[in-house]
């Protein structure tokens, strides 16, 4: 899937939604809370951080430029009675900015030109990975779509390949292998073909042979590839040569 399959509506309603779920599942939570999927940050920052990249990503599309990210500890979400209505106002900002641009306009970016609505993409799907933090933290219930889960591994496998991330990621170099291929196959769906090359990570979209499978729901892939759910829980079916995707797993995060 790409941002134009999934078109600049589907997106902006996906967005608003998780935004909603991730304000359900951090309401009621102690702010000093540690996050165990992020254990250097509290509740407060986590909720925080998620909010503020909205905000900046907005800005990024008015101003068509690059920016730095600004730092998660700087974030103020205020008092946890209003997060999930602070979260939404930043969902909705980044949602008009894109439809006040243009989702097909062309905007610069680290990776080169990309139009406005690949911005609207990766804070959907960031908010997806957060949205099970927040869970992980307070104990609420999480669930997401199978599409929207392989979404967010689509969207990883694209950014880990993409010939410009190597700049911002020179341990990326320790995915190069000879050739190995992985096969990631969600329960339903079609999955992705990983092959190592000396050159780097590649992928494709679809079936073929492979040196090594991991498989399960679309959800707990998503949350494999995020590093999320240790592959030891046995929420995940792994076959073939399972060190290569032990491997391949501890190296995926950007």
């Amino acid at each position: 899937m790409t941002e134009t399959t999934l078109g600049f509506a589907s997106l902006a309603a996906a967005l608003r939604e998780r935004t909603d779920a991730l304000g359900r599942a951090a309401a009621g939570g102690d702010p000093e809370a540690r996050v165990p999927t992020c254990p250097d940050w509290p509740l407060r920052v986590l909720v925080g951080h998620m909010g503020q990249s909205v905000r900046w990503a907005a800005e990024l599309v008015r101003k068509r430029d690059v920016m730095p990210p600004p730092d998660p500890w700087q974030a103020e979400p205020g008092p946890p009675r209003g997060w999930a209505a602070w979260l939404r106002a930043g969902a909705e900002e980044l949602v008009a900015e894109v439809a006040e641009a243009g989702p097909d306009t062309e905007m610069r970016t680290f990776f080169g030109p990309r139009p406005t609505v690949a911005l609207l993409r990766r804070m959907l799907n960031e908010t997806c990975v957060h949205h099970y933090d927040a869970a992980a933290t307070t104990g609420a219930a999480f669930a997401i779509p199978d599409d929207r889960a392989a979404d967010v591994i689509d969207e990883l496998l694209e950014a880990l390949t993409d010939p410009g991330m190597a700049a911002f990621k020179p341990d990326l170099a320790e995915l190069r292998g000879r050739g190995e291929r992985i096969a990631v196959r969600p329960d339903g769906l079609d999955g992705w073909l990983v092959t190592r090359t000396p050159d780097g990570m590649r992928f494709r979209r679809g079936a073929g042979e492979a040196d090594a499978v991991l498989a399960g729901t679309a959800a707990d892939l998503m949350l494999v590839c995020a590093r999320r759910l240790p592959l030891d829980e046995g929420r995940v079916r792994v076959s073939g040569d399972r060190p290569l995707i032990e491997h391949w797993v501890g190296r995926l995060a950007l």
